[in-house]
């Protein structure tokens, strides 16, 4: 079914810019979007799949909330969320 939906794929996104984290509720993204705003760091969300439809309709979306910055800002923004452990290391799981 992921084939069908690309559920399970990061969104269409211009080649400068990286997937920095994907969310799965509101919350999640104001506070992402807070943080990066406060850290003056430009992005770009985007719903996957069907999101933006299904959130529409519903209020949320099951599928998740892709979250993009410029490439050149990626580490600057993993650092700040590594750093307030907003983010899993691969270190958590150990």
């Amino acid at each position: 079914m992921d084939r069908l939906f690309g559920l399970d794929s990061v969104s269409a996104h211009d080649e400068s810019l990286e997937l920095l984290m994907t969310v799965y509720n509101s919350a999640e993204q104001a506070v992402v979007e807070s943080i990066l705003n406060d850290a003056e760091i430009p992005y770009l969300v985007k719903e996957r799949g069907a999101g933006s439809s299904v959130k529409v309709i519903t209020g949320f979306s099951m599928y998740g909330t892709d979250i993009f910055v410029r490439r050149e800002q990626l580490d600057e923004a993993k650092a700040i969320f590594e750093s307030a452990e907003f983010v899993e290391t691969e270190n958590d799981n150990d």
